[in-house]
């Protein structure tokens, strides 16, 4: 341990050099111990790495900010309270959001924020940021962002909509067009996907109801219903979800738009509550006695003992 430790230290300290060249060489290195090395993480950054890391990816050159960028990703498995504790860190993650040298800083950059995210207590903090907001609703919007990026991006922006006080920010900011056209217009199933479950958490607020009429938001989401349409599974129960979330926010006049649109939604409902994991059973029970469905589906005993898993 003890000489990865002073390895660690002399790449460390070349991170200051005013030469271009070795500080290039330093950041490939610490990429590469940190992606194989997990033991060499903490030691990285007790070391002080991140704030210089940080101020890299300020860089304009290429090759300085994706190593940069990609050593933050590493470290973010198992440092995440050393990167949160550092200052100007998310400003310099928002930067390469907004000003990446390719799409793979950008890339890991978005990874970075979903792998912050799943710690509870660091989602409002990133939420508050405007311009992390701004910056991943732009990568799903602009349809020349790389896929992978992408789905980065829904996963940091699905993290952030967890906390449910984040979730109108992300409203306000435009993600809702940018969600739906990515499920009506992009057929890769993990982008649709993703961009569902990122759908389920919005619609968890108040101002989602108008949001989502301005998008025919309720057609779409039980078109994915439709078994005809081809939907993953896991579509169909973030379709779920976010009907649900929807309806429990906007009220009954979203319960009886969603009960006049399409005849299909009953069978596509009922296969998640006979078929789905253990929470989209749950919500499409919940979902069913909401639109008074009872009768056409829960008085099968199949669904019998599915009341007890609404969650």
């Amino acid at each position: 341990m003890e000489v990865k430790r002073r390895t660690a230290k002399a790449l460390v300290s070349k991170l200051g050099s005013v030469s271009d060249r070795t500080r290039t060489e330093s950041l490939c290195e610490l990429r590469l111990i940190t992606k194989h090395d997990p033991d060499s993480r903490l030691i990285i950054a007790d070391l002080d790495a991140i704030p210089y890391l940080a101020e890299t990816l300020y860089s304009p050159s290429q090759l300085l900010q994706e190593n940069a960028a990609a050593t933050l990703l590493n470290l973010s498995i198992s440092s995440r309270e050393a990167l949160m504790s550092t200052r100007g860190l998310l400003d310099a993650l928002s930067h390469a959001l907004r000003h990446p040298s390719s799409p793979s800083a950008a890339q890991s950059a978005a990874a970075t924020l979903f792998s912050l995210l799943t710690v509870d207590g660091y989602r409002p903090i990133i939420g508050s940021k405007r311009d992390i907001i701004y910056a991943l609703i732009d990568i799903i919007r602009n349809p020349s962002s790389h896929p992978r990026t992408i789905k980065d991006a829904l996963k940091a922006l699905f993290g952030i909509s967890l906390y449910p006080l984040n979730r109108s920010t992300v409203i306000e900011l435009g993600a809702v067009p940018c969600l739906f056209s990515l499920v009506v217009k992009d057929g890769r199933v993990g982008v649709v996907e993703d961009a569902t479950a990122v759908i389920a958490q919005v619609a968890g607020c108040e101002e989602a109801k108008e949001a989502f009429r301005k998008v025919s938001g309720v057609r779409v989401l039980v078109d994915l219903l439709d078994c005809s349409t081809g939907s993953s599974f896991r579509t169909r129960e973030n379709a779920v979800s976010g009907l649900l979330n929807l309806i429990q926010c906007g009220g009954e006049q979203v319960a009886n738009c969603v009960r006049e649109t399409g005849v299909g939604i009953w069978e596509g409902i009922g296969e998640v509550a006979e078929n789905g994991s253990a929470k989209g059973k749950g919500k499409a029970v919940a979902l069913l006695k909401i639109l008074d469905a009872g009768s056409l589906v829960l008085g099968d005993p199949r669904f019998d003992s599915l009341s007890s898993d609404s969650s």
